[in-house]
């Protein structure tokens, strides 16, 4: 599958997903809730867009999501694990297909030499068959243009990831 990068990628996604039966969810934190809107913008997407958590601090991604307080305090917020367990979470508690999870540092503050400003964390969650994957970008500065980046990205991974999931 070609992305068509003329096309609003929120709208390739909910048409992709109504066309082949795929529900989906997102939890975002460093997104804020940026993702959700741009799926939630597209008329119709309720026939697929199951739900979006929007966990910005750590006390929501324990209740809501169920993240092990132990993963972030050992390897923080923003981080791999956290990242898988944010998407895994949000496959429990939905009924979507496939769900992904995004967690970053927006700035202007917050980041580090490990961390930099623009570090964002992916997860991806799929029901069946069963997979967990995550990735990390790290976008230029500036939140707002960090949010974006990411969101885009997200929506990039779901697109992909859904075309492979009904071609093989």
């Amino acid at each position: 599958m070609t992305i068509n990068f003329n096309y609003p990628l929120s709208r390739q996604l909910i048409e992709f997903c109504r066309q082949h039966q795929i529900t989906i969810a997102v939890a975002e934190s460093c997104s804020g809730g940026y993702l959700s809107q741009s799926l939630t913008a597209i008329p119709g997407s309720s026939d697929v867009f199951d739900c979006g958590f929007i966990t910005y601090s750590n006390t929501a991604k324990i209740h809501c999501l169920n993240v092990d307080p132990s993963e972030l305090q050992e390897h923080g917020a923003v981080s791999e694990p956290v990242a898988a367990a944010m998407a895994r979470g949000t496959l429990m508690n939905s009924n979507a297909d496939i769900t992904l999870s995004v967690t970053g540092i927006a700035g202007p503050t917050g980041g580090n030499d490990e961390k930099p400003i623009g570090t964002v964390w992916f997860g991806l969650a799929q029901r069946d068959p069963e997979l967990l994957e995550t990735q990390c970008q790290i976008f230029s500065s500036g939140r707002k243009h960090i949010q974006r980046k990411a969101s885009q990205f997200a929506l990039e991974w779901l697109i992909t990831r859904c075309y492979q999931l009904k071609t093989t």
